[in-house]
C-alpha cells in the first residue's frame, strides 16, 4: 500500500464514525480539572488495541510543591491519578520522534449550559462540553491512533501521544510529563485553532492581589480605609501598565493582526460583608497576557513595581501579589519543518493552514521553554466557542486534522 495524503483521507473516513462515537462517550464524563480519573480509564482501554505502548504516567503526591505548579483546585489530590503516554513505533529508539498533545480536562458546565454532558450529533456537528476543548484533539489523536493500526507500514518516526489532566488550570497534566525528560524532534500541542497552525502563542500570569484596608462604620470617615477602594486604584493602574506593556509589543510576528492579542483581564473582586462598613481586606484575581518580547518575570515585577511607585500612599503599603500560573511565551520559527510539513497536509485535507499567532495560553510552553523543543499549535474545532454554552465541533475535522497529523508522521 501507497502510503500518501489520498490514502491517509481514505482511511480516516472510513474510521471517522468510531472516532465520533468515542468523542460522544468521552464527552458525558464531567472530567472538570481533578476529576479525570474514571475518563482516563475509558481512554485507556480504548487505545490499548491500538498502540504498540500504552503506560500510566503517575502522579507523585506531592506533586503540588513542583515550582512550577499552577493554580491548585480546592480538595484536589493526585492519589492513583494518572496521564496517558501511548506510542506507535519502537519506543527505545529516541529519533526521529514527535509528540502529540491533547488534555482531557474541561470547564465546568456554562450557567445555561444544562445538558453539559449530554452531547448531542446534528447535521454532522458534535455538541457538548469538551466537544472543541479539547476532547474533539484527543478524538484526532485516536483517530490518528486507528488510521496508523491500518496501515501495514508505520512511520518512519515514532509518534508518542501525551494524554494529560488539568491544562484548563495551569498545565498541571503536561508540566508531569515534562518532568519525565522525554524529547522528541518535535511536538503537536493540539488546541481548537480552527484548522490554523500557530507556531507563536502568548504567555500569561494569573494574579492574585490582596488588599488590606482599616474596616470601619459609614459614619467615621476619615478614620476607616476602604480596602474595596484600594482595590479599585489597584485595577486602574494595572490597566495602565498593561496599555504601555501593549504599546511596547507592537511589530511582533503575528500578533499585530490582533487588536489587543495580550489582555489583562479582572475575573474575581470579593470585599466587605456589609454595605455600611468600610471592608478590612479585598481580593483581587486576574490575568494579563505577555508576548514574546517579555518574560514572565518582568510583567510580575512590572505589576508589583506599578502599584508600589504610582499608588497613593494608603496602596503603596498595603498590597501583596501572588502569582497563581505562570507561563512565557512559545516561538517555533515558522519556517521550521515542522511547521511546513504540517502545514503542507493541512492543506491538502481542505483546512486552512494560515499561520498565526495564539492569543491565548496553552501548554506548548512546557515542551517549548523547558525542554527546548520546536513546535506548533493545531487543532479541529474553533476556540471561539470553547467554554461556550453553545461548544460544538464539526465531526468531518476530526477526519481532516488526523489525516494531516499522519502525513506529517510519515513525511517526517
Amino acid at each position: 500500500m501507497v502510503v500518501n495524503i489520498e490514502t491517509l483521507q481514505k482511511i480516516a473516513a472510513e474510521e471517522l464514525e468510531a472516532a465520533a462515537t468515542f468523542l460522544m462517550k468521552m464527552i458525558r464524563y464531567p472530567s472538570v480539572p481533578g476529576q479525570e480519573h474514571e475518563m482516563m480509564q475509558f481512554i485507556e482501554r480504548e487505545i490499548a488495541p491500538l498502540a504498540d505502548k500504552v503506560e500510566r504516567i503517575e502522579f507523585p503526591a506531592d506533586f503540588n510543591k513542583d515550582p512550577e505548579y499552577s493554580f491548585p483546585v480546592e480538595g484536589i489530590n493526585y492519589a492513583g491519578r494518572f496521564n496517558l503516554r501511548a506510542v506507535v513505533g519502537d519506543d527505545s529508539v529516541k529519533s526521529p520522534a514527535l509528540i502529540f498533545n491533547a488534555h482531557t480536562d474541561v470547564v465546568p458546565a456554562s450557567e445555561n449550559q444544562p445538558r453539559a454532558f449530554d452531547p448531542v450529533r446534528e447535521n454532522g456537528i458534535i455538541y457538548g462540553r469538551g466537544a472543541c476543548d479539547d476532547k474533539g484533539s484527543v478524538a484526532t489523536l485516536y483517530l490518528l491512533l486507528r488510521i496508523l493500526k491500518r496501515l501495514p507500514e508505520k512511520p518512519k518516526a515514532k509518534v508518542v501521544i501525551h494524554l494529560v489532566n488539568e491544562e484548563e488550570n495551569g498545565g498541571n497534566g503536561t508540566l508531569r510529563m515534562i518532568r519525565t525528560q522525554e524529547k522528541a524532534d518535535a511536538f503537536v500541542v493540539m488546541e481548537p485553532t480552527r484548522g490554523r497552525l500557530m507556531p507563536s502563542v502568548r504567555g500569561a500570569v494569573w494574579f492574585r492581589v490582596k488588599l488590606r484596608g482599616l474596616a470601619g462604620h459609614v459614619g467615621s470617615a476619615g478614620k476607616t480605609v476602604s480596602a474595596l477602594k484600594l482595590a479599585v486604584e489597584a485595577m486602574e493602574l494595572l490597566e495602565q501598565y498593561h496599555a504601555e506593556t501593549l504599546a511596547a509589543s507592537r511589530g511582533i510576528q503575528f500578533f499585530d493582526d490582533y487588536p489587543n492579542p495580550m489582555p489583562i483581564n479582572f475575573g474575581r473582586l470579593t470585599a466587605g460583608v456589609w454595605p455600611a462598613s468600610a471592608p478590612n481586606a479585598a481580593v483581587l484575581e486576574g490575568v494579563m497576557g505577555l508576548l514574546p518580547n517579555r518574560t514572565r518575570e518582568q510583567i510580575m515585577e512590572g505589576m508589583e513595581r506599578t502599584l508600589r511607585e504610582r499608588g497613593s500612599e494608603k496602596l503603596r503599603e498595603n498590597f501583596s501579589f501572588e502569582f497563581m500560573y505562570r507561563h512565557d511565551s512559545h516561538v517555533t520559527d515558522p519556517d521550521h519543518k515542522v511547521v511546513k510539513l504540517l502545514q503542507d497536509g493541512v492543506k491538502k485535507v481542505g483546512m486552512s493552514g494560515e499561520l498565526t499567532g495564539m492569543v491565548a495560553s496553552c501548554d506548548s510552553n512546557y515542551y517549548s521553554n523547558f525542554l527546548g523543543m520546536p513546535g506548533v499549535v493545531f487543532g479541529p474545532g474553533d476556540l471561539i466557542v470553547a467554554h461556550g454554552a453553545d461548544e460544538q465541533i464539526e465531526v468531518n475535522q476530526l477526519a481532516q486534522a488526523a489525516a494531516a497529523m499522519a502525513n506529517l508522521a510519515y513525511q517526517w
